[in-house]
């Protein structure tokens, strides 16, 4: 049975109308939509803040872009050294990690009533692999301040079956396979520079003293039942 009659026999047997005949055409593209973050920490500027949500809104809007552009691109012609799809196919991947990254980094910051207590789930997976939680912290920061124009993150890796920091340069650059972002903290330069200069790490230190961490124990949630899938 070819693939337009078992697609038909599905759209029968959920009682939906006949599809008009119409050329294979493939389309991929997402559509981003720009969410709202109250970043009300006094640890960084109106200016700061403005900037860097007006420098996400572009994110999203090249993202929606390069997405769609990907639609009209032949597949056929696609190659390693000279390749308009290559091009663009990198394109929506660096925009759409931007995106996902700076809406990860403005939930868990920002919290000036940042508070973590030792029954929490977070608490005890972070000082379960790290041995400690203080260990975990300092890893952390190692990360953040070893990044290169990017981010460190704490992911859940579904190949180690358990947590790990990782260094993302860029946006793209260096993440293993299998992880999921937990905890992610901003270490462009744009991040900091306006309001600290080139003092990154007390940008981290102010960062990291309002997490937010109601937010982070439900990606903690979350990332625990996946645990339970990718086993």
């Amino acid at each position: 049975m070819e693939y337009k009659d078992i697609k038909e026999n599905i759209r029968e047997s959920m009682g939906l109308p006949q599809e008009e005949d119409q050329p294979e055409v493939l389309e991929e593209a997402f559509v981003a939509q720009p969410k709202k973050f109250d970043l009300g920490t006094e640890k960084l500027s109106q200016k700061a803040k403005t900037a860097h949500l007006s420098l996400y809104n572009n994110y999203v809007s090249c993202f929606n872009k390069t997405s769609a552009e990907l639609d009209g691109i032949p597949r056929e012609d696609a190659n390693s050294s000279c390749s308009l799809f290559r091009d663009v196919k990198l394109s929506e991947q660096f925009n759409m990690s931007a995106v996902y990254l700076h809406e990860l980094y403005f939930a868990n910051i920002s919290s000036p009533a940042s508070e973590l207590t030792m029954d929490s789930l977070t608490y005890m997976k972070l000082a379960r692999d790290w041995g400690t939680f203080d260990a975990w912290q300092r890893d952390f920061i190692a990360c953040a301040m070893s990044a290169r124009s990017g981010w460190a993150a704490c992911c859940y890796n579904t190949y180690l079956q358990g947590y790990v920091n990782v260094i993302v340069d860029g946006h793209v650059g260096n993440v293993p396979m299998g992880c999921v972002p937990v905890i992610v903290m901003d270490m462009w330069e744009h991040a900091y520079f306006r309001d600290y200069l080139n003092n990154k790490k007390q940008y981290l230190y102010n960062m990291m003293s309002e997490l937010n961490w109601d937010i982070i124990d439900s990606r903690f949630h979350r990332a625990e039942r996946m645990a339970q899938v990718s086993r």
